[in-house]
């Protein structure tokens, strides 16, 4: 397991109306990557921007783009978002036949692949893709909004992929309901890299964003994973 802890605001929680600002305003808190949740309406039922919001975000972080597709199909859609700037991107094991071939698009094209995990998805998806991974998400909560509570089932299958993912550089991601409450059993079960929606971006108050993330890494110092 890596021993560095990387907290990745989402966003989806953040005020649309001044998105570079609260891009701008996350990173100087102290975010280590920036997570963008990209919905179609299809997939999911909610619906959030394209590769242009991307593209139009880029120039406020220098961190790195943590890009979550949740749309289907979504082949036709990795490169717009390569080109946008997204340093990772990640798919859903879900949202199309030939997940093999997604990840090997998005790592041709010179970018960090993952794949995620609906609530319900077995881990063994897993299996025989783990040399084409930087990156593991598991969804603690079912996709497509933000606030939900966390679902404690998928404890068990992060500590699953842990055991799968060995000694490889796979980071193992959470996303849904991280909050200084469920961050300690998440990081104590495997995870390493947390996506915080509501939990960074509470209170709306963005002097408040740095002491948000410093109190999720002293939850997540709970579980003995990192020092603070």
């Amino acid at each position: 397991m890596n021993n560095d802890i990387v907290i990745a605001p989402s966003i989806l929680s953040a005020d649309f109306s001044k998105l570079g600002q609260e891009v701008r305003d996350v990173a100087a808190a102290g975010a280590d990557w920036i997570h963008l949740d990209v919905m179609d309406g299809h997939f999911v039922p909610n619906i959030t921007f394209g590769p242009g919001v991307v593209k139009a975000l880029r120039p406020h972080a220098a961190i790195p783009f943590d890009v979550h597709l949740m749309i289907e199909p979504v082949d036709p859609y990795i490169g717009a978002f390569a080109e946008a700037g997204a340093d990772i991107i990640t798919v859903h094991s879900e949202a199309g036949p030939h997940l093999h071939r997604s990840l090997q698009t998005i790592r041709s094209l010179g970018k960090k692949a993952g794949v995620s995990l609906n609530p319900a998805t077995p881990e063994n998806i897993v299996d025989y893709v783990l040399d084409e991974l930087d990156l593991i998400l598991v969804m603690s909560v079912n996709p497509g909004f933000g606030g939900q509570s966390f679902i404690p089932s998928q404890l068990a299958k992060i500590r699953s992929i842990r055991e799968k993912i060995g000694r490889r550089p796979i980071r193992l991601q959470v996303d849904g309901g991280v909050s200084v409450d469920t961050i300690a059993r998440v990081v104590e079960a495997g995870a390493d890299t947390l996506v915080a929606g509501s939990a960074a971006f509470r209170s709306g108050d963005s002097a408040r964003y740095a002491a948000n993330l410093s109190e999720l890494r002293r939850a997540a110092a709970a579980a003995g994973a990192i020092e603070v």
